[in-house]
């Protein structure tokens, strides 16, 4: 029996200091059918050169600054495995990462994505705060849930970062490539919601990867801001709504959240108001009034 290839996607940018790490991680998995790509998203710092070391072993690819959303694209264009896996940069895989993830897509016509938790470590790479472990896989299908806007209480998880999100190539190729912002702005919570709104999926329960907290990851470090949660709902609704019309109450309840965190922060930034404003533009009269008072509502909320 062919096993299937992994294309492991890394996206990189200025974080010499952890690539490396990351590279090797993805490199030294146990199953053998892997590629790495490793997409730097026009660093300053000297990630061509770490990236040089390593190319008879990985697919380089060299692009100018556009964020995450273009390295995800810029990766997965770049990749020819039947499944995906992304790697943030400054984060590394567990040796039997691959494996598990092949094993548990066993029928990729049925299971589409693959979602893990990540194990937290410090800027060195030691373990912060155990993960409870039962050993447990979850067949996951939302779309009903997605498309009644409704999916809070309706996952058996929490849904990972970059780093534990893989996907068959059949799906992924329906999500990418994704709308491009800089930044972080339009980042992995387009990828996680396309896939639970329009494929099933399986969920793991143990960790297959480290997810490293350090004083440059600002998302990671701080992931309750509402600063940076509100353009991120914001343009991940108004990319969800475009492509995937299944998805539009889901987006519409995400949009509500997005510009009432943006009015309790006293407006919206100067660069999300055109997203705004198309987006009010496409609403019906009855949408509109609803995702006003949701809007309000989290306002108000303490």
């Amino acid at each position: 029996m062919i096993r299937p290839k992994v294309s492991i996607a890394i996206n990189n940018y200025n974080y010499d200091r952890y690539l490396a790490q990351a590279i090797e991680s993805a490199l030294d998995q146990t199953y053998a059918n892997v590629e790495v790509i490793v997409v730097d998203d026009g660093s300053t710092d000297r990630s061509r050169q770490v990236i040089e070391c390593y190319r008879d072993r990985i697919i380089p690819v060299y692009k100018a600054n556009g964020g995450q959303a273009s390295a995800f694209n810029a990766g997965f264009a770049a990749s020819t495995g039947e499944i995906v896996c992304f790697l943030d940069a400054d984060d590394m895989f567990l040796p039997e990462k691959a494996a598990a993830i092949v094993d548990a897509i066993s029928d990729p016509t049925v299971m589409q994505w693959c979602f893990h938790p990540l194990q937290l470590a410090n800027a060195q790479m030691q373990p912060m705060e155990p993960i409870l472990q039962l050993g447990e896989t979850y067949p996951v299908d939302v779309r009903q849930d997605v498309t009644k806007g409704k999916l809070k209480g309706k996952l058996p998880f929490a849904i990972p970062a970059t780093s534990g999100l893989c996907f068959t190539r059949s799906l992924l190729s329906k999500i990418l490539p994704m709308p491009e912002a800089e930044s972080i702005l339009l980042n992995d919570s387009f990828l996680q919601f396309a896939a639970l709104g329009i494929a099933p999926g399986i969920a793991l329960d143990h960790p297959l990867a480290l997810q490293r907290v350090h004083g440059s990851n600002a998302y990671t470090a701080n992931s309750a801001s509402e600063r940076i949660n509100a353009p991120i709902r914001i343009l991940t609704a108004a990319a969800l709504r475009d492509r995937f019309p299944s998805t539009k109450q889901f987006a519409n309840c995400w949009f509500a959240d997005g510009l009432g965190l943006y009015w309790k922060l006293g407006g919206v930034d100067a660069a999300i108001q055109p997203w705004v404003d198309r987006y009010r533009s496409e609403l019906s009269p009855t949408e509109a009034c609803v995702i006003w008072m949701r809007a309000t509502y989290r306002r108000l909320k303490p």
